[in-house]
């Protein structure tokens, strides 16, 4: 935005250097053409001096056609209609009046152009009639000459018009695409830092939860061991939750190089870990049991291969809802249950905690496995229960429009 105006300041000069050309251009002409003619003629110092007077004006009025048409093809009209009756020369000054009809047609004053041209004809025509006496001017070829000279330039400045309108048409629709496209592009930006950060949240956040919850129970059996408890069944526990804080943070490594790995750069070494999924629910649940959660998971209905964009949202979303359920619920057991429909995967997650105000979840975690959900499709709930919390979650296998949230879903 910072280099417009030079840019302005830079056509203006060119055009300003384009119309100072035109009038040296059609001076010379004029000039030339008019010196020519006076080879074997005289006329009265009046006359001369009144001619060259209107070729200076009728030329020097070629500068200001292009802002205003239809005032200089009048202007130079009018000059020649004031030469030519009283120049002896007969000089080529009408090619100033062309050059206005001209600029006229192609500044889309099209209909004022052929008024300004049938006129002409019309002069010629009427001058010729009332100067008989002297005899003819114009005789009836050059007069028709004339008249095709003057529609060729009538239409060669329309084709003008047309051809600059539609480069301008063309001009102004690949703006337009150029726009729409750095529009998708920051859109799709965002909506890729929001994925990634999703994922970065819902893993981090899940395997911190339980990291914590482990290292809290280490130190709490060691602090029994030092207070002159049972020291070797307080040593057994303490490694148990130490070895359960080495798994989670072995799991959050793999999984946190697999969420990277789609930030990698063309040529880069895809990551080997492979992707989570529901396959991966048996750990998952094994990790929140080392929290000390008791966790059941049940499945109704035939299991079936899911796309892998979905099979992550599932996964996805019953890890978030057991990272809340460990880190706010202050529940003893959670049961997950996946049922697998004719049209879609629905999941519940449900804990003996302490619920939720209003059976309404808060926090980015909730919006996040909402936004999953949708993003397919699909919906989410929340709710307290007479024993607890409850996350139920419905995915479509199939989203409506032909899968372009699946697709939208497959880049995560």
């Amino acid at each position: 935005m910072a280099h417009s105006p030079p840019r302005l300041t830079t056509d203006r000069l060119s055009e300003r250097g384009k119309d100072v050309a035109v009038v040296v251009a059609v001076a010379l002409v004029v000039v030339g053409g008019t010196l020519w003619s006076m080879r074997d003629r005289s006329e009265t110092p009046w006359q001369t001096a009144l001619g060259w007077a209107l070729i200076a004006v009728g030329c020097g009025a070629l500068y200001f056609r292009r802002r205003w048409p239809v005032a200089v093809a009048l202007f130079t009209l009018a000059v020649c209609a004031v030469y030519y009756p009283i120049s002896v020369y007969d000089g080529p000054l009408l090619v100033v009046f062309v050059i206005a009809l001209y600029t006229t047609a192609a500044e889309g004053r099209f209909a004022t152009a052929v008024a300004f041209g049938i006129g002409v004809m019309l002069m010629i025509v009427y001058g010729e009639v009332h100067g008989r006496q002297s005899g003819r001017h114009v005789d009836d070829a050059q007069f028709m000459m004339l008249a095709g000279w003057l529609l060729s330039i009538l239409v060669l400045a329309r084709a003008q018009r047309t051809r600059a309108a539609y480069l301008e048409e063309v001009r102004a629709r690949a703006l337009a695409a150029e726009r729409e496209q750095e529009a998708r592009a920051q859109q799709s930006a965002t909506e890729e830092r929001l994925r990634i950060a999703r994922e970065v949240h819902d893993v981090l956040g899940h395997s911190i939860s339980l990291i914590n919850v482990q290292s809290s129970a280490a130190l709490h059996r060691l602090s029994k061991k030092q207070a002159g408890d049972d020291p070797a069944a307080a040593l057994v526990s303490a490694q148990e939750a130490l070895e359960a804080v080495k798994s989670t943070s072995k799991d959050a490594l793999r999984e946190l190089r697999s969420t990277l790995g789609m930030l990698r750069g063309a040529g880069e070494a895809a990551p080997t870990a492979p992707a989570s999924g529901l396959a991966q629910l048996p750990e998952l649940l094994d990790r929140a049991r080392s929290a000390g959660l008791d966790v059941a998971a049940k499945t109704q209905g035939a299991p079936r291969p899911l796309p892998p964009p979905l099979d992550l949202a599932a996964y996805r979303i019953v890890q978030e809802s057991l990272t809340n359920v460990t880190r706010h619920a202050q529940a003893a057991s959670a049961a997950v249950t996946l049922d697998y429909g004719e049209d879609a995967l629905r999941l519940s997650v449900e804990d003996d905690g302490v619920g939720a105000p209003d059976g309404i979840g808060e926090g980015s975690g909730i919006r996040g496995m909402a936004e999953r959900a949708r993003a397919f499709g699909g919906e989410l709930a929340t709710e307290n229960t007479a024993d607890g919390f409850r996350v139920t979650a419905r995915l479509p296998y199939e989203a409506p429009g032909g899968g372009m949230n699946e697709a939208k879903g497959g880049a995560a």
